[in-house]
């Protein structure tokens, strides 16, 4: 467990040369690999840990630089792994959420506190939590699974996660593919990828502060 947690953090870290070493080993079967790596983070509530937003920014920063993969293809692509993660989260949480939940091992990873997380984003920002959740790590592998536990309506739930998923996937990969080639943010990846991560949780701190400070003034 230690080592695997140990190889996930040295890919975040250096998700640049991982990558770089992907699309020069693997060329157009690249595509396939930042699919399913997509569609795995969105779509089992057992693996809200993958690197989704800096996985697009590096992937749109090589692109820049290296021309090996298309953006016009790709962000269509992972746009259509997100929606299909989004659902298949949605369907295991409907139909099977509490059965789940109940699994010990999958208990240990998937945290009451993440549940709880995701269900106050629900409750604080309604059907909109579909799309704000993208921009979260581990909500947004959450947050679709909740709905379904939640029987949230599906045409509702559809339509808010096709909207996130556009937003997500092109925002995130454009930003990479247009800031990716600057010198200060090629030398200095690392520290761009710990800023990811932190804007990213920035609103679940802000959230936590909140109901921290409501707590002690009640």
């Amino acid at each position: 467990m230690i080592e695997i947690i140990t190889t996930l953090i040295d890919f975040v870290l250096h998700i640049d040369k991982h990558l770089a070493d992907i699309f020069t080993n693997y060329q157009q079967l690249s595509y396939g690999i930042l699919f399913l790596i997509i569609f795995v983070e969105t779509g089992l509530v057992i693996m809200p840990f993958l690197p989704g937003d800096s996985l697009l920014f590096a992937a749109g920063a090589l692109i820049a630089s290296t021309h090996t993969l298309n953006l016009a293809v790709l962000i269509p692509l992972l746009i259509v792994a997100a929606i299909l993660g989004d659902n298949t989260n949605y369907f295991i949480g409907k139909y099977f959420g509490d059965k789940v939940l109940q699994i010990k091992w999958i208990s240990k990873l998937v945290k009451p506190e993440y549940i709880t997380k995701a269900e106050q984003y629900f409750e604080h920002y309604g059907s909109r939590t579909v799309v704000m959740a993208r921009f979260v790590p581990i909500v947004r592998t959450i947050a679709p699974f909740v709905a379904g536990v939640g029987e949230m309506k599906y045409i509702t739930f559809l339509t808010y996660s096709i909207g996130g998923a556009i937003l997500w996937v092109s925002g995130m990969t454009c930003l990479g593919y247009f800031f990716g080639n600057f010198d200060v943010v090629k030398n200095n990846f690392e520290l761009v990828v710990f800023a990811i991560i932190g804007i990213s949780i920035l609103p679940m701190i802000i959230q936590f502060v909140k109901s921290k400070t409501k707590k002690s003034n009640a």
